[in-house]
Parts: structure tokens; C-alpha cells; sequence
């Protein structure tokens, strides 16, 4: 008798529930988490201690709104968790539907449930359409319409994602009710620390860095390191670092890979200048747009560079 090859052991990822969420149509881009084992969780923090304690073998997490900018929760809870990698990013299109019970209609409707987040990106709709409205705040999107269905909401309608549709039976009462028909929520997936994938020429280096000092010209001095490579920032968010006043730590995408020569000599000069440094991770932009620079900026010309300076240390004749 021979033996059966077992199996190959199904991943499990951690991400912000339940079914229905902003959060799990992300995770539904990732080509490896299909027909893995996905793990409704009930926040950021959650999420990413079932990476650290293995539970999960990675996790989705919103980590900035075109609206309404970065999502502080993450962004601190990457700052002070030891031990993660972002490995991807996804961008999923914020787009609300208002639902109700089955047979409620439109007209009907006076009390609307939402998340206020939510409720504040389709407020002109709902000025519009329902100007005599009132509004029942909601833990999140997804809570919003469930507690139509469970009965621990009074409203009469709810604003949720459109992926509700498919996990409830709830009336459609109206879509596309969101004011900003271009809003997109960028998420990443977080793993555990692991070496960065190779570069594709279409890569995000993410990092937080704290400042040494409360003084004139700090934040210049962090930002010239990038300027001074070539090195774009596609964002750039403070956070206090909440020992003191006036103490900060930023939140920092810049455009390029860590591989990439510019960016090396980069993290070299941020390391040099901060007190700490947290490298979150280089990996593939969302959009695969190709990362454009100078050619003064290119690897061959920091190789050529380091060449010089070791054949001046040498004393190699100059050419």
C-alpha cells in the first residue's frame, strides 16, 4: 500500500467582518487566499495579533480613504506591533447601497442606520432623497444592515456595502448613493516578517519614522533624505507618538523598492538621522504603474559612486 500525499495545509487570513465588508472584497483580489480559510475578525488590532500568534497566516486592513485620508487605527497599531510585513495592496472602490427589510420601500423611509463614516460620505444623497431623515449611528457598515434583520435595530433602512446583497436577504432600496463617485479605500495584507519580494519596477516601500527632536527644520531634514534620491512620497501622515506633546512619528510610502540603489542609500541616511525607523515593507503598487526618476537617480550611477570612493581609499590612480 503507498501512502497518500497529504494535503497541503490551507492558509487562514484574518480580516475585518463579517461577510459583506469593504474588507473582504479586498481580500477576494488576492489570488492565494481563494479556497483558503478566512477569518472574520471584529478589529485592526485583532486582525494582526493572529498573525503575531500565528493564528492567521496574514491579514487584511484598511489603511487609507481617498476621503477621508489615513486610518489612524492602523497605521498606530503598525507602528508599535513588532514583527509585520506588509506583502501586498489592494484598492477596493467605496460604493453604498441603501437597503431595507424585505418590502420596505423607498418612501417609506425616516430613520436611516449607518457607520458615520459612511453616513457622512453619502450625506448629500441623503439630503437630496430623504431630507427629513434622521440617523442611528452603527458599529460598522456591515452591523448597519444586520441589525435591520436580527431586530436590535430601530431604523428603517441602513447604508452598507454592495457585497451585503449577497450574504443577506434585504431589500435594494437604492445604489450608488455615496457624494464621491471616485472614493477608493486602499487596503494591505500583512504577514509576518519575511524578505521582501523582488522588485518589479512598479513598487511601494512603506515606513514609519519618528523624529529625533521637536526642533526648526527636523521634518526637512527626514524629508531630504528621499528628495536628495530621486524618491517620490506618495504619502506622507503624522501621528503622535503620544509620550509628549509635540512628539511625532510618520507614516511614509515612498515610490520604489528597497533593492533599489536610491532607496537603500535612503533608509542608510534615515537611520542615521532617526531614532527609530520601522520598515513595513516593499512590495507591488496596486495600480502597477511603473516608478519614473531621474537617470542621475539610477543604480548604475550609486554603484558607479561607491566604485570611486573605494578606489580613492585604495589609491587607485584617477582615469
Amino acid at each position: 500500500m503507498t501512502d497518500q500525499p497529504e494535503a497541503p495545509r490551507r492558509r487562514t487570513y484574518s480580516y475585518l467582518g463579517p461577510a459583506g465588508t469593504f474588507t473582504e472584497a479586498a481580500l477576494a483580489q488576492v489570488p492565494e487566499a481563494r479556497d483558503q480559510i478566512w477569518r472574520p475578525v471584529r478589529n485592526v488590532g485583532e486582525a494582526l495579533n493572529d498573525v503575531i500568534d500565528g493564528t492567521s497566516d496574514a491579514a487584511m486592513i484598511a489603511i487609507e480613504n481617498s476621503v477621508d485620508g489615513g486610518v489612524s487605527t492602523a497605521q498606530d497599531a503598525l507602528a508599535t506591533v513588532p514583527g509585520l510585513r506588509i506583502v501586498g495592496e489592494y484598492l477596493v472602490p467605496v460604493e453604498f447601497v441603501l437597503v431595507g427589510r424585505p418590502g420596505t420601500r423607498l418612501e417609506d423611509v425616516s430613520l436611516v442606520a449607518a457607520h458615520p463614516v459612511a453616513y457622512a460620505q453619502c450625506l448629500q444623497w441623503l439630503t437630496k432623497t430623504l431630507p427629513a431623515h434622521a440617523h442611528i449611528p452603527a458599529a460598522s457598515n456591515v452591523a448597519s444592515a444586520v441589525g435591520l434583520i436580527d431586530g436590535t435595530s430601530d431604523a428603517d433602512a441602513a447604508i452598507a456595502p454592495p457585497g451585503i446583497l449577497e450574504h443577506h436577504e434585504l431589500e435594494l432600496l437604492a445604489e450608488s448613493i455615496g457624494d464621491n463617485p471616485n472614493a477608493v479605500t486602499r487596503f494591505v495584507l500583512v504577514g509576518r516578517t519575511v524578505p521582501p519580494p523582488p522588485p518589479t519596477g512598479a513598487d511601494k516601500t512603506s515606513l514609519i519614522v519618528e523624529l529625533p527632536e521637536d526642533r526648526p527644520g527636523a521634518l526637512l531634514e527626514m524629508l531630504e533624505q528621499f528628495a536628495t534620491r530621486g524618491i517620490n512620497l506618495s504619502l506622507l501622515a503624522s501621528r503622535p507618538i503620544g509620550d509628549a506633546l509635540g512628539r511625532y512619528r510618520f507614516v511614509i510610502d515612498a515610490d520604489g523598492h528597497i533593492q533599489d540603489e536610491r532607496m537603500a542609500d535612503a533608509l542608510l541616511g534615515l537611520r542615521r538621522f532617526s531614532p527609530k525607523v520601522v520598515f513595513l515593507g516593499s512590495y507591488p503598487r496596486a495600480d502597477r504603474v511603473v516608478v519614473h526618476y531621474p537617470e542621475r537617480y539610477s543604480d548604475d550611477v550609486f554603484v558607479e559612486a561607491r566604485d570611486w570612493l573605494r578606489g580613492l581609499l585604495s589609491g587607485e590612480p584617477e582615469v
